[in-house]
C-alpha cells in the first residue's frame, strides 16, 4: 500500500478512547509551540509527524500493540539529567532499542549519527530511530510530554 496522506481528524478518530485526550492535548501542544503536523496511513498503522523547522520532533504511530510516540532527542543534551527521571518501563524501552550503528560499529552513513547518553550511570549509543520510542501508558504519557517539552524548549535556544 502506498503512503496515503490523511486528516488528523482521521488520525484522531482512529486512536482508541484512552488515548484520545493524549493525542489532542499533544496535537495542539505541538501546533502551539510552532510545529507542522503531517499525517499518512502506512502499511503499519497510522503516522502522525511533527517537524519543527523542517525537522523532525516526534513521530505518533497507531499500531495494533497501542499509541507509540517516537522523540527524535537531536538536542539532548541540554536536558540530560531528565533522562534520569525516566521510570522503568521507559528505560526498559530505551534498553532494547538497537544500538547506532555509526557510533559503536562505523559501519552507518556518516551523516546518520544517534545517541550517546547515560542513564543512572548505564551508557547508551543507540540508533536515533528507535532509541527514544514509547508505548503510551498512564504511567509513561506525563514523562512522554514532559520529554517532548524538555526538547521543543532546547530547539527554541538553538
Amino acid at each position: 500500500m502506498a503512503e496515503i496522506k490523511i486528516s488528523f481528524e482521521h488520525f484522531y478518530d482512529a486512536t482508541d478512547k484512552d488515548n484520545r485526550k493524549f493525542v489532542l492535548e499533544l496535537h495542539d501542544y505541538m501546533l502551539n509551540n510552532g510545529c507542522k503536523g503531517t499525517f499518512e496511513e502506512k502499511k503499519t498503522g497510522l503516522l502522525a509527524s511533527y517537524k519543527h523547522n523542517k525537522k523532525s520532533v516526534i513521530n505518533v504511530l497507531l499500531k495494533s500493540r497501542g499509541l507509540i510516540v517516537r522523540i527524535y532527542g537531536e538536542h539532548l543534551a541540554g536536558y540530560r539529567d531528565f533522562l534520569n527521571t525516566l521510570p522503568e518501563e521507559m528505560v526498559k524501552s530505551i534498553q532494547k532499542a538497537s544500538k547506532c550503528k555509526r557510533l559503536v560499529f562505523n559501519t552507518c552513513s556518516p551523516k546518520c549519527t544517534g545517541y550517546d547518553f547515560i542513564i543512572n550511570d548505564e551508557h547508551f549509543q543507540n540508533c536515533r530511530y528507535n532509541c527514544f520510542e514509547f508505548l503510551v501508558t498512564d504511567n509513561s504519557a506525563l514523562f512522554i510530554k514532559a520529554f517532548i517539552d524538555n526538547e521543543i524548549k532546547e530547539r527554541k535556544i538553538a
